[in-house]
């Protein structure tokens, strides 16, 4: 088969760490919980296990289908490092104005005084995410990227505000910080 129309990508797993593929979903399972996904929406690829090693592979690939392949490797390189190591974002809290007050309460963030606003905000907390508050800093820590990524997100888009000059009106929690927890 010519090489152009050929394309595989192997992500390798590291000890401790078990995959499951059942067609086109993958569970991976490690120290740090596990993490499901489905990539039936891929058409044109092929996943198996083989060697310890996740094989995403496509026959008679097109430039698109290239792209696929390298993207569903990606996620799945992210699966093994989400449940082997686990990731974590940071956040600052920005007041200049009103002390914010921010709490966790079940599943949603509480942030309290942001502006002077009587009524709180809130953000959502995805399933499996942990969120910590240490002084100035808010800590997300999961082993799911996208679950962790839409956690920090959602705190940081509570405190977004419009009609107020930026350069003066300073307060809000931003991410400062990305990286994968030991």
């Amino acid at each position: 088969m010519p090489k152009a129309l050929y394309v595989k990508r192997e992500v390798e797993v590291p000890q401790g760490v078990t995959v499951r593929v059942e067609g086109l979903k993958v569970t991976v399972k490690g120290p740090k919980g596990e993490v499901q996904k489905d990539f039936s929406h891929a058409r044109g690829i092929e996943l198996r296990l083989e060697n310890n090693k996740v094989i995403v592979e496509a026959r008679l690939a097109d430039t698109k289908t290239k792209a696929v392949v390298g993207t569903v490797a990606a996620h799945v390189k992210n699966m093994i490092t989400g449940v082997s190591k686990g990731f974590r974002y940071k956040l600052k809290i920005i007041s200049t104005h009103f002390p914010i007050t921010v709490k966790v309460e079940k599943s949603r963030v509480v942030i309290s005084n942001f502006l002077g606003e009587k009524a709180p905000r809130y953000a959502t907390i995805m399933p499996g995410v942990t969120v910590k508050v240490q002084g100035q800093d808010i800590i997300v820590e999961g082993s799911d990227v996208e679950a962790v990524g839409q956690t920090a997100a959602n705190i940081e888009r509570a405190t977004h505000i419009t009609d107020f000059d930026r350069r003066k009106f300073m307060d809000g929690i931003f991410i400062y910080s990305r990286e994968v927890a030991s």
